[in-house]
């Protein structure tokens, strides 16, 4: 009962606080409209009338001057007398309405303002709910990424594919021998990989993800890393962009193989995107852009999301240099050519550098590579102190990416600062 009082009380409270403040903000809309209005109004009416006046006397000094005829002038003369009337006229009804047109919209804006704060925040907002803490965020984050649809239900949502319209006669004819030839043929893998290729090349992700299937069966103890990629990709491109937890696995298993694939790793960072994990999802598409090459094939679609992305894990991002993710600060090579120095020359120009790498992690943030080099390069400069706040804060930036802590506690320890 205690608990339900202070809700009500809080409440209560909230609702009060926000009624002033749309109050007191419609009131200067208010305001503004009914000054702004009647100064507009006014002037304006008296405006068209001096100028409706003056075009007058301008057709009588046209006439004199013999630029215009007399009954042209004539013509002209009323068409601009009538306008002066109206313009008169409307000038004579502002001064007896006063303000009232004014004082009516100002009331129309109060009304609006009120009813439609009210209706936004029942809409959107969680009356008698508190904000969300960032660690039930994550837990949040978490539930949802384990109970999330599996494959099959994601594929069944979504209509099936097969040969299109406008496909060459010629090529739906070598499809359908393709097809019935693996299909009589299953343990062809020549054949399954093919059909995995035009069957993607048609956009029928299903049927290329089963072909691919059964490539991976067909492999055995040969599939590669490269394989199962090929695998996860089309089991998203079959799902309509969404990372099942099946197509979560396979990548997951690449990575364990080739931690650097790129593939993987755009999709594992979309997958986080998906479960509201933006800020880790940001993290990985950064440094696929940092890391590069140009025209690598998951740069295009980071481009397209990667700044909304940076707003929704509250980093302030402008887009780096694509493959430059190595140039920033201190390199192994920096610091042993700079042996050659005095000492004094030595500190001065890596102290320079990781200033400039401390500033870009601080504004952009950066992979985890960049923060383990930053790490490092603080222990050879003797600033152990620094050095350990910056691990300690690199730890709590990759929390739960275990071959990311893995690289920033190793230059921890390079660093003196861990064991």
């Amino acid at each position: 009962m205690e608990g339900a009082e202070k809700l009500g009380d809080a409440m209560l409270s909230f609702w009060a606080a926000a009624a002033v403040m749309t109050l007191m903000v419609a009131g200067i809309l208010a305001q503004a409209v009914v000054r702004g209005r009647n100064r507009a109004a006014g002037s304006r009416a008296a405006s068209d009338v001096d100028v409706y006046r003056a075009q007058l006397d301008e057709v009588d000094r046209d006439v004199v001057r013999g630029v215009i005829d007399p009954a042209d002038a004539e013509r002209v003369h009323a068409e601009i007398a009538r306008r002066l009337l109206g313009a008169d006229k409307a000038l004579q009804l502002e001064k007896t309405a006063g303000g009232r047109a004014p004082l009516s919209a100002a009331l129309v804006i109060i009304l609006v303002c009120v009813a439609g704060s009210v209706t936004a925040y029942w809409w959107l907002g969680a009356p008698g709910y508190g904000d969300m803490a960032l660690k039930d965020r994550i837990v949040f984050a978490e539930e949802m990424r384990r109970t999330r649809p599996e494959q099959a239900v994601a594929e069944a949502s979504l209509p099936d594919a097969d040969l299109p319209a406008d496909i060459e006669p010629r090529y739906a004819e070598l499809m359908k021998q393709l097809r019935a030839t693996v299909a009589a043929r299953p343990d062809d893998l020549q054949g399954h990989t093919l059909l995995v290729q035009q069957e993607r090349r048609l956009g029928n992700y299903k049927a290329a993800k089963q072909a691919q299937h059964d490539v991976i069966r067909l492999k055995g103890a040969g599939v590669t890393s490269d394989d199962l990629s090929v695998l996860g990709e089309l089991q998203v491109l079959a799902a309509g962009g969404y990372v099942s937890p099946e197509a979560e696995k396979n990548l997951r298993a690449v990575l364990s193989e080739d931690p650097g694939n790129g593939t993987a790793r755009y999709y594992l960072g979309l997958m986080l995107v998906q479960t509201g994990r933006p800020d880790q999802a940001f993290r990985i598409w950064d440094t696929l852009l940092r890391a590069g090459p140009e025209d690598a094939p998951w740069i295009a679609p980071i481009l397209a999301q990667i700044e909304e992305l940076a707003q929704l894990a509250g980093v302030r991002y402008s887009i780096p240099a694509i493959g430059g993710a190595d140039m920033p600060g201190p390199t192994a090579d920096d610091v042993a050519n700079a042996e050659s120095m005095s000492p004094a020359e030595r500190m001065e120009m890596i102290g320079s550098m990781v200033a400039g790498l401390s500033d870009r992690l601080a504004r952009e943030g950066g992979p985890a590579s960049d923060w383990a080099r930053l790490i490092s390069s603080l222990g050879v400069l003797g600033e152990r102190q620094r050095a350990a706040a910056v691990h300690a804060n690199a730890v709590d930036v990759f929390a739960g990416e275990k071959d990311a802590l893995e690289m920033i506690n190793a230059a921890g320890r390079r660093a003196g600062v861990t064991d």
